[in-house]
């Protein structure tokens, strides 16, 4: 089957929820309610009609699905139905440390279960193939589930996965102890680094790691603004702390090569947030991975750099999901 072609959109509102997105809630098995955004089908006639699958979207620690309405929607109109949620801890469902901003988590574990238990729902009621993508922390958080929660995508794609932290001269054993003391000295909720990730203001450092497009970086200022909730700053040192050992458990012998998903990594070696170099030796594991390396042209938010080097990705997502979850793919899927 011919690839579908997107369908223009330059002038899409990055700073209003499309007609075609609703915004709802989903219960984890526990009861805790989580956000979503899901794409509908509709007569919009400058879209494709939903033919090609279905996506689900995970964003990075203290990101929101508000960031990345350009992209969700972007495949929205290659025909896949879409669909992105937000993290357990994050949002109007996270847990707060000592200064009511710092994000915090005890252990990776529990939002990889959610990620299975959602999956797993939102699998049997969405046309396949099924794609699961994940940016830096949701990459993460992607790659966990692949190898250890039974999920079985068509295909997955890992944007900046957070693999390892930047910078990375100093082995992450020595990093994790560190971390472990801090929780022992009873730190576990409080902030890694002082410093405001306050609702209008975020630092003025914080732009030259994540992107060269100064108008999609105040985009997440304005949605702070206009959603206050999304108030969600510096980690916790027992967050740091259930990364770093997250990260071990990736370490794994034989963890990674188990995985048979076809994966798409796509990074920059000019990433500094995540360790580019522990992004290589992960594709280099899996037995059915392909590297984009976007070079020093982006930052750590690829999916929200300048138009070029935005494009560029985005021609290489859809040129790799064209090829390993075709149209033509099972029915039901490739697995669980």
């Amino acid at each position: 089957m011919k690839p579908q072609q997107s369908v223009p959109n330059d002038c899409f509102d990055r700073r209003a929820i499309p007609d075609a997105a609703h915004e709802g809630w989903w219960s984890a098995p526990d009861g805790q309610l989580i956000r979503r955004i899901d794409w509908l089908a509709g007569d919009d006639s400058t879209r494709n009609k939903i033919t090609r699958g279905s996506l689900l979207f995970v964003p990075g620690r203290a990101d929101f699905y508000e960031k990345y309405l350009e992209s969700l929607d972007h495949w929205y109109r290659r025909g896949w139905k879409v669909t992105a949620i937000d993290w357990r801890g994050q949002w109007l469902s996270r847990e707060l440390g000592d200064d009511n901003v710092a994000g915090h988590g005890d252990d990776f574990g529990a939002w990889v279960d959610d990620l299975a238990a959602f999956w797993t729902e939102w699998k049997e009621l969405n046309p396949a193939p099924h794609v699961l993508v994940g940016h830096s922390m949701g990459g993460h958080i992607v790659l966990r589930a692949l190898a250890m929660s039974g999920i079985k995508p068509d295909a997955g794609v890992l944007s900046a996965p957070m693999l390892g932290f930047k910078p990375d001269r100093l082995p992450r054993g020595v990093l994790y102890r560190a971390a472990r003391l801090m929780v022992w000295l009873r730190r576990l909720r409080r902030a890694v680094w002082k410093g405001s990730e306050d609702v209008g203001r975020l630092p003025d450092d914080r732009f030259d790691m994540l992107t060269h497009d100064r108008d999609r970086y105040a985009d997440e200022t304005w949605w702070r603004q206009e959603r206050p909730e999304l108030r969600l700053g510096r980690p916790s040192w027992g967050w740091i702390s259930a990364a770093l050992a997250s990260m071990k458990f990736l370490d794994r012998p034989a963890l990674l090569e188990a995985i048979a998903t076809p994966v798409l990594f796509a990074a920059t070696s000019a990433d500094g947030l995540v360790s580019y170099s522990a992004i290589e030796r992960a594709a280099e594991r899996l037995p059915n991975s392909q590297l984009m390396d976007l070079g020093e042209q982006a930052r750590h938010e690829i999916l929200r750099e300048v138009d070029a080097v935005r494009e560029e990705a985005l021609r290489g997502i859809d040129q790799f999901l064209d090829e390993v979850a075709p149209v033509e793919g099972p029915a039901d899927g490739a697995g669980a």
